[in-house]
């Protein structure tokens, strides 16, 4: 029996994100823009399953030819008739909805493979009686055989994402190892560029170590072109190695999001959104990460858009190194009343920002006023949807010019509605004050988090330790940054959620506003609990930023003593190990501020004066999970994963023009209603599409032996 650990049960959450109302209240030409926007999005984000594993688009491809010959419903028939149990096709269902959904192999939030939980042979016996098999034998065949391997292959390497021996990678060719990674950083920032949109491909000549540095874009020629000379392509001498630096990374579906994109700066609402939907389509032509900066400027600049968006290689949490970008897409419409909370706490943000710990000299100059809006989603593209977001990710446009914040209302009503019997850890007379007010208190944490959590705090660049010329945030804390900095975010939000200023913002008062503080804080000590999932103890590593930020508050609140937080082992009524985690609420303002006020301080400190070996050892210490000390953290793991939740997974519609209108269409929340929404993505162009994906990945297949 394979550990549950590594497949997604059939009885797993899935819901259909509403945005149906959101949608019709738009303009026809606010829909047509959203609509092209949408189509560029899904087109990149297919890029994510060549950049998630070497057979992640041969097993997307096998499904969508199986799907598209034979709706789920129709495709039941032929389950039957190959001898799988109605158990068995569920699970083959719910594991073509999880590819979709996290866009690969293996789950976008802890980076984990999963794999069907049926038998392969079951597996095989399905394609072979599907109308896709009959039909075309010989391709369907040849499809199956290029990855029913890997698709089942639970080896050590290959139960998570990571670099060398600890993991699988498709940033990297395989043969790279850390020091390749950090390495081909000093590179780039010799050459001042950016990884975000890079891929690693290390080969050896004459003895000679041989990178090749691959750019993401429509474009395949490597020449110097005109307006395009930021992107140094061709041959570099560096230290005893050579780099190629080349254009052409996913050129195809580089090409389809540059055809949609400029379809879309028709119905540009104004001039800030032409010029952005100019700058990107600049940027994914040439592989230019500076043309995607001057985009993100414009982006910034179009304050309170109907329509928001944002496109490009976003989060470098899947990198195992940290400086790589997963592509991304989204498009989302703004939600009015929940948007005036947010407008207001980001005109109380100067008044807030004093609040913080660390001394005026440590925070920016000036608080550049952000926008800050709650959207409902239309289109997420990439391998998991987030609840918040704050963007870009390019601290020397953050410092100086601005960003924006985003809290995506309809993610956050479905993905975190709880049942009580599913609630683990908390004590019973909890757990109805969780479920109560569970939604309000995310919400601001979320708020606080984006807002004053990653808008906050300044980088200097010149004192005993500081960052140099194009040295980052990222390439200088590389694989602890995403985390690090979640853990400063999440630190921000329950500071201030101790204000009463913000929880008037967000409408709560005297007992109400407690329930909220009490229930924000319990959540964060739980969520600390439920990390350890996500904590691999054969490579000693995290796989998930978040849950790793929460597992180190979780450790400074223990630490912080007093009673405030108790965490026992026990036994369950199942006679199963349990757990039990506990807050003391009268302790929070004055032990808990204290606590999280002096860890921050010394987070903010390290991140500002670029001491990556101060901030290491500080964060790597209580990112140790060991079973020393008063907590057996290895033994907890255990309990967690013997009763661990599988994260939801969600259905999005798509829009189509007909008659020149756009029409949107939705699709029920089962695994059935997310399968047909991709199998009814990409209609035009399905074959052409699943062609170029093969080839890609047929492309680089003798760089992951």
């Amino acid at each position: 029996m394979v550990d549950s650990q590594y497949y997604l049960p059939n009885d797993i959450g899935i819901s259909a994100l509403d945005c149906r109302e959101a949608f019709r209240l738009l303009s026809p030409k606010e829909q047509m823009y959203a609509h092209y926007l949408s189509r560029a999005s899904w087109y990149g984000g297919l890029i994510v399953l060549i950049q998630t594993s070497p057979e992640s688009a041969n097993i997307y491809v096998l499904l969508q030819k199986m799907f598209r010959a034979q709706a789920p419903q129709q495709l039941e028939a032929a389950a039957t008739a190959a001898g799988l149990s109605a158990e068995e096709y569920q699970a083959f269902l719910v594991y073509a909805a999880g590819l979709y959904a996290n866009m690969g192999n293996y789950k976008s939030f802890g980076d984990t493979k999963f794999v069907p939980n049926l038998p392969k042979e079951k597996f095989k016996a399905l394609v072979w009686e599907s109308l896709a098999f009959k039909q075309n034998p010989s391709d369907m065949e040849a499809l199956w055989g290029s990855c029913c391997e890997p698709l089942y292959s639970l080896e050590d390497r290959q139960k998570q994402l990571g670099l060398g021996e600890k993991g699988i990678t498709a940033y990297f060719s395989g043969n790279c190892r850390l020091e390749d990674a950090e390495f081909a950083q000093k590179f780039l920032d010799s050459k001042n560029l950016s990884a975000y949109n890079t891929r690693l491909f290390k080969t050896e000549i004459d003895g000679k170590r041989c990178y090749e540095v691959r750019l993401a874009s429509a474009e395949k020629d490597n020449c110097a072109v005109e307006g395009k000379s930021e992107v140094c392509c061709g041959k570099h001498d560096f230290e005893d190695a050579v780099f190629l630096v080349k254009r052409g990374d996913y050129a195809f579906l580089m090409e389809k999001v540059c055809q949609n994109l400029e379809k879309a700066k028709a119905y540009a609402a104004n001039e800030n959104q032409k010029k952005m939907l100019e700058e990107y389509i600049r940027s994914f032509s040439c592989g230019s990460v500076d043309a995607h900066k001057e985009g993100s400027r414009y982006w910034i600049k179009d304050k309170g858009p109907i329509v928001e968006s944002y496109i490009g290689f976003i989060e470098s949490y899947r990198d195992p190194f940290g400086s790589r970008g997963e592509f991304e897409g989204f498009v989302a419409v703004v939600n009015k009343a929940m948007s005036a909370r947010f407008a207001e706490l980001v005109s109380s943000a100067e008044v807030l920002l004093p609040e913080l710990p660390w001394p005026p000299a440590f925070e920016k100059d000036r608080f550049l006023k952000p926008d800050f809006t709650s959207l409902d989603v239309l289109t997420f593209a990439g391998s998991g949807i987030p609840a918040g977001i704050n963007i870009p990710n390019y601290d020397d446009i953050r410092q100086t010019e601005g960003f924006k914040n985003v809290s995506l209302g309809n993610v956050l009503a479905v993905a975190y509605a709880t049942q009580k019997d599913k609630l683990t850890f908390l004590e019973e007379n909890d757990k109805d004050l969780y479920i109560k007010w569970k939604g309000p208190s995310f919400e601001v944490q979320v708020g606080l988090h984006e807002l004053l959590g990653h808008g906050s705090g300044k980088l200097f660049v010149q004192i005993s330790s500081w960052y140099k010329g194009s040295e980052t945030w990222d390439s200088k804390f590389s694989t602890i940054a995403s985390s690090y900095e979640e853990c400063r975010a999440e630190c921000v939000g329950l500071y201030l959620c101790l204000n009463k200023q913000v929880l008037s913002i967000f409408g709560h008062e005297g007992e109400d506003a407690e329930e909220v503080v009490y229930v924000n804080w319990l959540n964060m000590v739980r969520a600390g609990l439920l990390g350890l999932e996500f904590y691999t103890p054969e490579s000693k590593s995290w796989r998930q930023a978040h849950m790793q930020a929460r597992f180190v508050i979780l450790r400074v609140l223990l630490e912080a003593g007093e009673g405030l937080v108790g965490l026992k082992e026990c036994t369950g009524a199942d006679g199963r190990p349990d757990a039990v985690i506990t807050l003391d609420r009268s302790k929070i303002h004055t032990v808990g501020k204290s606590a999280i006020q002096r860890f921050l301080c010394k987070l903010q400190v390290h991140k500002s004066t670029a001491d990556v070996e101060g901030g290491r050892a500080l964060y790597e210490g209580y990112s140790a999970v060991t079973a020393d000390g008063p907590h057996n953290f290895l033994r907890l793991r255990e309990t967690v994963l013997l009763r661990k939740e599988a994260r939801k997974m969600f259905v999005q519609a798509n829009t189509y023009i007909k008659d020149d209108a756009v029409e949107l269409v939705e699709y029920e929340g089962s695994a059935a209603g997310l399968i047909q929404s991709f199998t009814e993505r990409f209609q035009d162009d399905a074959e052409e599409v699943e062609t170029q994906l093969l080839e890609m990945t047929c492309v680089d297949s003798s760089c992951w032996c």
